[in-house]
């Protein structure tokens, strides 16, 4: 256990459903819903994280002598790379033929959810800092006869505390919209350069005389209906994109139960038959995007439903930001800008810290520069 505090106890549960919901959101806060007991449930209860989909839960629990829950992270025990957004193959591949056995590894993350957010959840005036629960992270990671830990898509705050802990740090990006206090859509258009905003402004229009009717359903307005085309969208894209269907039919309606009107699906219909969908959930703050598939072929038809659909809702409903999930420098040209996401990892062999931490050391600097390249293709109007 970390030093100054070895009274504390960690503890590893197979099952969120062993932690209370009030214990765990008590820690987890409402501001993002990824990692509410809510949504991490309903990914086990649905069958979608689970040792079948190589996601094995492993819960950690910082109680005090009391048993008191102190802290809490969503771990699992991950016997691939996969439906984590940040890629650790090549690391993978270099430590198994150098003759070491990289899987299993301990991966404090959202499943398949590229979505920033908090990972080490300390429940508020339990005066335990981030460094207490990465520190016994590590230590659990060792005594188990794991190769690694990694802490993916966590605050800022949290990979400073975690690299002060000595694990490695590394950083990524994303695009997100952020609201600077828009009236409403037009209002957002006219911060844009004069040539972007008449591309969007085509580009909506011609994905609205489609021929398709768009709706936004929150919680209870999602029908059974309505779920059972969105998993159809959702297994069109995943064989379009050669994936892995790593979500059950029974994920979508028992999320809406669980988060209800947290839960936002952007549709698109023909004949009154949804063809299309976009699901999203709601923040104390933000709009997150995660799904999305179709049926049909339709001009701009995904910007219309990721990505202005979601912009309309985030400024009527008063967000700040929404982040539209992993790659796609498209999303630039429509207003999502580039920012940093950030992860952190725990390698026990020396051989293989050492050969990333240079490769890290190298990447990092070479992030920035991209990202500020990137920036560079804002489509907003610049001021003199």
């Amino acid at each position: 256990m970390p030093d100054g505090a070895q009274e504390l106890t960690l503890h590893l549960h197979p099952a969120i459903a062993e932690i209370p919901p009030a214990e765990w959101d008590a820690c987890a806060g409402d501001e993002n819903p990824f990692v509410s007991h809510a949504f991490l449930s309903a990914l086990e209860e649905s069958g979608s994280a689970s040792a079948r989909t190589g996601w094995l839960p492993q819960h950690a629990a910082l109680r005090d002598p009391a048993g008191r829950l102190l802290a809490v992270a969503p771990a699992y025990a991950k016997s691939h790379s996969y439906g984590e957004y940040v890629f650790d193959h090549a690391w993978a591949n270099a430590f198994e033929r150098a003759g070491g056995s990289y899987y299993p590894k301990l991966q404090v993350a959202v499943p398949f959810s590229p979505v920033p957010g908090p990972r080490l959840l300390t429940r508020p005036g339990a005066g335990l800092p981030h460094g207490a629960l990465a520190q016994a992270l590590a230590q659990a990671t060792e005594q188990l006869g794991l190769s690694s830990a990694h802490v993916t898509f966590c605050t800022e705050a949290e990979w400073h505390a975690l690299g002060e802990a000595g694990w490695l740090r590394r950083l990524g990006t994303q695009f997100h919209w952020s609201n600077e206090g828009y009236g409403g859509f037009e209002d957002f258009l006219g911060a844009l350069s004069s040539r972007k905003r008449k591309q969007l402004r085509r580009e909506r229009r011609e994905a609205q005389s489609a021929g398709l009717a768009f709706r936004t359903l929150r919680g209870a307005e999602i029908t059974p209906r309505h779920w059972a085309a969105f998993h159809r969208f959702y297994m069109d894209t995943v064989d379009r994109k050669w994936g892995s269907a790593y979500l059950t039919a029974r994920f979508w309606p028992l999320l809406a139960e669980r988060l209800g009107d947290r839960v936002v699906l952007m549709v698109a219909e023909q004949d009154g038959r949804p063809v299309a969908g976009a699901l999203n959930l709601m923040g104390r703050d933000a709009l997150y995007g995660r799904n999305w598939g179709t049926t049909v072929e339709a001009p701009f038809l995904h910007f219309e439903l990721c990505y202005y659909q979601a912009i309309d809702f985030a400024i009527t409903h008063g967000l700040k930001r929404v982040e539209a999930g992993a790659q796609g420098q498209h999303k630039i040209q429509r207003g999502y800008l580039p920012v940093p996401t950030y992860s952190a990892h725990w390698i026990g062999h020396g051989g293989l810290r050492r050969a990333v931490a240079q490769f890290l050391e190298a990447e990092r600097p070479a992030m920035l520069e991209e990202m500020a390249a990137l920036a560079g293709a804002s489509p907003f109007r610049q001021e003199d």
